[in-house]
C-alpha cells in the first residue's frame, strides 16, 4: 500500500513526463491568455488544466490520449469563449467581473466592501504593501477583476483615466 504497484509507479514515471510535455506545448500554442488570472473564468480554465494533469498522472482508467484530449478541450474552449467575449459585449458581461473602487481619495467605500466582502483591514494591507502610510495619500484603491488590489497613489493619479467607472471613480454596478 505504501508503494503501490510496480506498474502504477513505472505508469507515473512514463506518462508524467509525457503530460507534462504535452501539457506545456498545448499552453504554448494556446497562448498566455490560458494561464492568465484575468476573472473567473480564466481561473477554473487554470485550475481544471491542474486537475487534469494529476488525474492523467495518478488513475490507471485515464489512458494518456484522454488526458491530452481533456487538455486541448479546455484550451480550445477558453479560446473560444475569450475570442466570442471580446466581439460581443453579453458574453463578456457574463463571464468577466468589473473592477471595484474600494477607496477614493482616501474614503473607504463602506458599501462596496460589504458587496465585495472585502474588509477595512484588506484595504490597509493593500495600502502597506503600496509603499503608503496613510489613506490620505491614496487617490484609489481597486478591487481588480482578478481578485488582486491595486493602490493608486494621490501624487500619481494623473487624469484619473484608468479608473473603473468615470474619472471620479463611480463605477457602474453590474448587478
Amino acid at each position: 500500500m505504501i508503494t503501490g504497484s510496480l506498474y502504477g509507479l513505472l505508469r507515473i514515471i512514463v506518462v508524467g513526463p509525457l503530460a507534462y510535455l504535452i501539457l506545456i506545448a498545448i499552453l504554448r500554442v494556446s497562448g498566455k491568455r490560458t494561464l492568465a488570472k484575468l476573472n473567473a473564468f480564466d481561473f477554473v480554465v487554470t485550475v481544471a488544466l491542474g486537475s487534469t494533469l494529476a488525474t492523467v498522472l495518478l488513475s490507471k482508467d485515464v489512458p494518456l490520449l484522454e488526458g491530452v484530449l481533456g487538455f486541448s478541450v479546455l484550451a480550445i474552449l477558453q479560446f473560444i469563449i475569450a475570442w466570442v467575449a471580446q466581439r460581443a459585449k453579453p458574453v463578456e458581461a457574463a463571464i468577466k467581473a468589473e473592477p471595484r473602487i474600494l477607496l477614493l481619495d482616501g474614503r473607504v467605500d463602506q458599501a462596496a466592501l460589504l458587496d465585495e466582502r472585502v474588509t477595512e483591514d484588506e484595504i490597509r494591507s493593500a495600502v502597506r504593501k503600496g509603499g503608503l502610510g496613510t489613506l490620505d495619500r491614496v487617490a484609489a484603491v481597486v478591487l481588480e477583476t482578478d481578485g488582486s488590489f491595486s493602490v493608486i497613489p494621490a501624487d500619481t493619479a494623473g487624469d484619473r483615466s484608468a479608473l473603473p467607472g468615470d474619472r471620479r471613480g463611480n463605477t457602474p454596478d453590474p448587478r
